[in-house]
C-alpha cells in the first residue's frame, strides 16, 4: 500500500534497503495529526495542537551522538567528547539492522529541504517510524512545492526509528539509543529515542560541517529578525536563554528562531521552516506570538493536560524541557523568504544564574570572540540530576554539541564577518539579578526587551566613555542609563546590596571562564585571550 496526499508521485524505498509495502508519502499535517490520535500515540489539546510524549528521552543525548570517521571527516572533525568517532563498518551493520526493522513497519516519508537561500538549498528525505515524527519534519524543514516534488532528488536522508534498540556490545553504541552522521553516505541514522529534536539537530550538525568546509559560509546556532529598515539582528544563545522569545517581536519580522547561515554576500538565511520553542512557564501575556502559534498543526511535547485538554505550562513533572514545534507561518510577522541582509547587531544571550553578569554590555571585537568561543550560560537546581546550586555551563559557539569543526574555526569566521560588516556585539544576561539563583530573581522580560529595543532603535548610541561604565571584573562596557529600564537594574553590583558577596561571586565565575578557556588558548591569538576577564580570585 502506498498512500498519498494531493501528490501523484510514487516512491520506492528499495534503494535504502527498506522493503515496507506501507509507505505513507508526503501526508498533510491534518492526516498525520489524525493518524497519531487514531494510533493512540497522542491527544488533541484544547488549542487544537497535537500533544505527544516522547518517551524515555525528553531531550537530546549528546553522549550518544556519533560521526562516522572516514576520508571526509578524519582530518577535519574536532574529535573528542563532543564529536565521537564511529567505525564505518559498524555503521553499515547497524544501518542494515535498522532498515530491516523498518521493513516490517508502516513508515512515513517526507521530502523537504533546508536553507532558505536557493544557493545553499539542501534537499532532505526523512523516513519516520511514527506519524508525529513526520509531522515534526513537516513543521521544521522547508516545504517544497508540488512542482518541486515532481523532480525531487534527496541529497541527505534522515532515517528515524525510535522503536529500534541497539545492542551496544554488537553495534558499537554506548547504549540502546544513537544519532549517527555519515558524511560519505549523507545519512543521519537515529534510533532508540523518540525525542524529535534529534532529527533537526542531525541536519543542523551536517550543515555546520558542509557550509564552512565546502561553501565558506558561517553556520550559526542563533535566531534572527529584521526591522522595517532592513536591519538584521542576530541572537546567539543556548537553550533557555531566550533566543526564540526575544527574536519573536511584533515590531520586527522573524527570519528564524534557531539555525542560520551568514554568507559572503553579507546575508543571513534560515535553515528551517519552523520553530521549536521551550514552553516552560509560557503565557500569552509574556510571549503572545508563541502562545498563539500553538494551534492545529503544532506539536506539544511532554506537557501535562487537564481533562479538558488545557496545558499546564508550569508543570514540569515529565521534564523542564517541554517543547512545541510549529511551522513558521503560525507566526504572523515573518520575513518571506526567510533571508535578511546587512546584520547590524549581534546579541549573545546568557542566563547567568550567579547574578553577576551585567544585564546588557557592549563588547569589543576581542571580547566578542572570547565570549563566542566560551558560550557561557548556567545550569540551575533541578535541570539535571545532582545539580543543587548554580553551575557554570560553557558550550563553544553557543552550540558545541552541533559543531563538528574546532570552535576556533567558527570564531575566526564570525570575527572576520563582524569586522567586514561593522557589526556591534552585545552581551545580554537574561538570568538572575539581585543575587544568585535561590536568592535573587530572574531578570524581568520587559527590561530585557527594553534594552534590546534601545540597541535596535539607536537609543544606546555608539560607544561613548561618559555613557558607559567599564565593569571592574569582566571588563565589559555597561551602559549607565537605558530608556525603560531603572538605572539600578543596569548595575548588577548595585542590585545585590552587598559588595563583598557580589565580588566574591563574580571572581568565582571569572575563574570558571578562565579554566574553561584553557583548552582553546593554543588556538587563539593573544588579542582574543585578552578579551576575557583578566582578574583572578585566589
Amino acid at each position: 500500500m502506498v498512500s498519498y496526499n494531493q501528490f501523484t508521485k510514487t516512491i520506492s524505498l528499495d534503494v535504502y534497503g527498506i522493503k515496507s509495502d506501507k509507505i505513507n508519502y508526503q501526508l498533510s499535517p491534518e492526516q498525520l495529526h489524525d493518524i497519531t490520535i487514531d494510533k493512540g500515540q497522542g491527544v488533541e489539546a484544547s488549542s487544537g495542537a497535537l500533544a505527544v510524549n516522547t518517551g524515555e528521552f525528553t531531550g537530546r543525548s549528546p553522549k550518544d551522538r556519533f560521526i562516522v570517521k572516514d576520508d571526509i571527516t578524519k582530518d577535519r572533525v574536532w574529535w573528542g567528547d563532543i564529536n565521537i568517532p564511529f567505525d564505518a563498518d559498524k555503521f553499515d551493520a547497524l544501518y542494515n539492522k535498522v532498515v530491516a526493522y523498518l521493513s516490517d513497519k508502516e513508515v512515513y516519508v517526507r521530502d523537504s529541504y533546508a536553507c532558505a537561500d536557493p544557493d545553499y538549498k539542501l534537499n532532505i528525505r526523512v523516513i519516520n517510524e511514527y506519524p508525529w515524527s513526520n509531522l515534526f519534519a513537516y513543521n521544521m524543514f522547508l516545504r517544497p512545492t508540488e512542482a518541486e516534488l515532481e523532480h525531487f532528488i534527496p541529497e541527505w536522508t534522515v532515517i528515524n526509528a525510535p522503536g529500534f534498540m541497539a545492542n551496544p556490545d554488537e553495534d558499537g553504541t554506548r547504549q540502546h539509543n544513537f544519532a549517527i552522521l555519515n558524511f560519505s553516505k549523507k545519512i543521519a541514522l537515529i534510533g532508540g529515542t523518540g525525542y524529535t529534536g534529534e532529527i533537526k539537530k542531525g541536519i543542523f550538525s551536517a550543515l555546520n560541517f558542509i557550509l564552512p568546509v565546502f561553501k565558506n559560509t558561517l553556520p550559526m546556532h542563533c535566531s534572527a529578525n529584521v526591522g522595517a529598515e532592513g536591519d538584521t539582528a542576530v541572537f546567539f544563545g543556548l537553550s533557555g536563554t531566550g533566543k526564540t522569545t526575544l527574536s519573536t517581536d511584533p515590531n520586527r519580522s522573524l527570519i528564524g528562531d534557531d539555525e542560520h547561515g551568514w554568507t559572503n554576500e553579507n546575508t543571513v538565511f534560515n535553515f528551517e521552516g519552523g520553530c521549536y520553542a521551550k514552553v516552560i512557564n509560557l503565557s500569552r501575556d509574556n510571549e503572545p506570538e508563541i502562545y498563539d502559534a500553538i494551534k492545529k498543526g503544532a506539536i506539544l511535547e511532554n506537557v501535562i493536560l487537564d481533562e479538558e485538554g488545557h496545558v499546564d505550562f508550569k508543570d514540569t513533572s515529565i521534564t523542564q524541557n517541554t517543547r512545541v514545534s510549529y511551522p513558521i507561518y503560525h507566526i504572523e510577522n515573518i520575513q518571506q523568504p526567510s533571508i535578511g541582509k546587512n546584520p547590524k547587531h549581534i546579541f549573545f544571550l546568557t542566563a547567568d544564574a550567579f547574578g553577576v553578569i551585567p544585564p546588557i554590555s557592549k563588547l569589543t571585537p576581542s571580547q566578542a570572540a572570547y565570549h563566542f568561543i566560551s558560550g557561557y550560560t548556567a545550569k540551575v537546581a533541578g535541570t539535571e540530576a545532582g545539580v543543587v546550586e548554580p553551575v557554570p555551563s560553557f558550550s563553544a559557539c553557543f552550540g558545541a554539541p552541533f559543531m563538528p569543526l574546532h570552535p576556533a574555526k567558527y570564531a575566526e569566521m564570525l570575527s572576520n564577518k563582524m569586522i567586514e560588516a561593522g557589526v556591534n556585539v552585545w552581551l545580554v544576561n537574561t538570568g538572575w539579578t539581585g543575587g544568585p539563583y535561590g536568592v535573587g530573581k530572574r531578570m524581568e522580560l520587559r527590561y530585557t526587551r527594553a534594552m534590546i529595543n534601545a540597541v535596535l532603535n539607536g537609543d544606546l548610541g555608539l560607544y561613548n566613555y561618559d555613557d558607559y561604565h567599564i565593569h571592574s571584573v569582566f571588563g565589559v562596557a555597561q551602559p549607565r542609563t537605558c530608556p525603560g529600564v531603572p538605572t539600578s537594574v543596569l548595575s548588577p553590583r548595585a542590585t545585590w546590596n552587598d559588595d563583598e558577596a557580589y565580588y566574591k561571586m563574580a571572581f568565582k565565575l571569572t575563574n570558571a571562564f578562565r579554566e574553561n578557556f584553557k583548552k582553546f588558548e593554543a588556538y587563539c591569538s593573544e588579542e582574543i585571550r585578552r578579551g576575557g576577564p583578566q582578574r583572578y580570585a585566589f
